[in-house]
């Protein structure tokens, strides 16, 4: 089964609450890359700026949905939870905001998958870069583990 972006929509909305309040949309979802959005409006903080929570939120969001949308294209039944991440925020961001995720190594990838299907267990770390309009205004990183079966 291939995802597309409508599908990783549904699947956010329906098994992630938060997503709605937040206003997160997927703009872009594809084998190499997810680019999730989100308005300034629900996300703000004291100074009409995104609150960080909120861009660390949306980050995570795009790199957990492309490590879903692989697996469950590949037809690999596992559980997928963040067990680390790392965020630096550049500036602060003043508008609706992106998040668009990446795995730069295909190699990567086939270790990820080869522990996973060999051991039981995967773990893999997911860049993001997150842009305000075309700006690029943090960059995110999370180290993801997948467990065998129990799905998503």
């Amino acid at each position: 089964m291939s995802l597309n972006a409508d599908d990783l929509q549904e699947y956010l909305n329906a098994n992630i609450p938060i997503t709605r309040a937040m206003g997160v949309t997927v703009a872009d979802a594809d084998w190499d890359s997810v680019r999730i959005g989100a308005p300034l409006a629900p996300n703000t903080n004291h100074r009409d700026t995104v609150f960080g929570g909120s861009a660390a939120a949306v980050a995570i969001l795009a790199a957990w949905a492309l490590l879903h949308l692989r697996l469950t294209s590949e037809g690999i039944d596992s559980r997928l939870v963040i067990q680390r991440s790392r965020m630096r925020y550049d500036r602060p961001i003043d508008g609706d905001f992106t998040a668009t995720s990446s795995i730069p190594d295909a190699a990567v990838w086939h270790r990820f998958l080869k522990m996973l299907t060999q051991k039981g267990r995967g773990r893999l770390a997911v860049p993001v870069t997150v842009y305000c309009g075309e700006e690029s205004v943090a960059s995110f990183e999370g180290e993801f583990v997948a467990l065998a079966g129990g799905g998503d």
